[in-house]
């Protein structure tokens, strides 16, 4: 599952969210700039590395929950890592994996981050609000062409920079995922028993959750129902910012970033 790392010093783990792959988290090599961490991305077993890899290993069982993901990312992280040290962020499908590997590798994990982490696994029990759009450049939207209704979607901001970043970090694994595979985890989506539960005595080491004021698709209001659980944590709603919240709100995902990898220094 691990396709890419960059950088020297502690393993930062990056997971990336349901249809999606490594590329979207990608961002982090600006977010991160000259700290001492390397950056480990993981693609997931969806999309087109992952299945690769699995070809020419002889490996072709295609998992069918995200139970099964969740550990498999665990297993990885033990046979890549060791008992190093790390941390582990995770965005959307990836903040609800990144929440299991905290709590089941917690004597190893450094920090937790989640950008727009799924916390409620059904759609229709999440607390979302209603869809809405704040800034649209037409001439954007005339230039996405036959990629627009993916980069609409789940948008808030429509303009030039986020349209790049739509581009570079989500269309990649939009257009390389394999369906079958999302189609038999979706069927089994939620964890059987979530990470907070399973392990409740409260997550000490230093945690980012961030979230999008204009989320219509996991919302906020379920991720900070979780903050008595992760007394280190800093909860942060943006507005002018949907699902994609990493990529519509840069400057201030990357000093949240930043402060998170220095909490984590001060406490090593």
């Amino acid at each position: 599952m691990i396709i890419r790392t960059e950088g020297s010093g502690r393993p930062l783990v990056a997971l990336h969210g349901f249809g999606l792959d490594h590329r979207v988290m990608l961002p982090l090599e600006h977010m991160v700039d000259d700290a001492p961490w390397r950056r480990v991305y993981v693609d997931l077993p969806w999309t087109a590395a992952a299945r690769r890899a699995a070809r020419d290993t002889g490996s072709v069982r295609v998992p069918t929950s995200t139970l099964e993901v969740a550990r498999g990312v665990v297993a990885e992280l033990r046979d890549a890592l060791g008992d190093e040290p790390f941390a582990v962020v995770g965005n959307s499908f990836g903040g609800m994996v990144a929440r299991y590997v905290a709590h089941e590798l917690r004597g190893q994990v450094l920090g937790l981050a989640t950008f727009a982490g799924v916390v409620e696994a059904v759609h229709a029990a999440r607390t979302v609000p209603e869809r809405t759009v704040l800034r649209v450049d037409p001439s954007v939207l005339d230039r996405a062409g036959d990629t627009r209704d993916d980069f609409v979607a789940n948008s808030v901001v429509q303009d030039a920079a986020t349209f790049d970043a739509f581009v570079a970090g989500v269309l990649p694994g939009l257009r390389g995922a394999d369906q079958a595979v999302l189609d038999a985890i979706a069927d089994d989506y939620a964890l059987p028993v979530e990470p907070e539960a399973a392990h409740p005595e409260p997550f000490t080491a230093p945690t980012l959750h961030l979230f999008g004021r204009q989320d219509e698709v996991v919302g906020y209001e379920d991720g900070l129902a979780l903050r008595d659980h992760y007394p280190r944590g800093s909860f942060v709603v943006l507005d002018t910012a949907g699902h994609n919240v990493h990529l519509e709100q840069p400057t201030v995902t990357a000093a949240l970033v930043r402060d998170w990898l220095a909490r984590m220094d001060a406490t090593a």
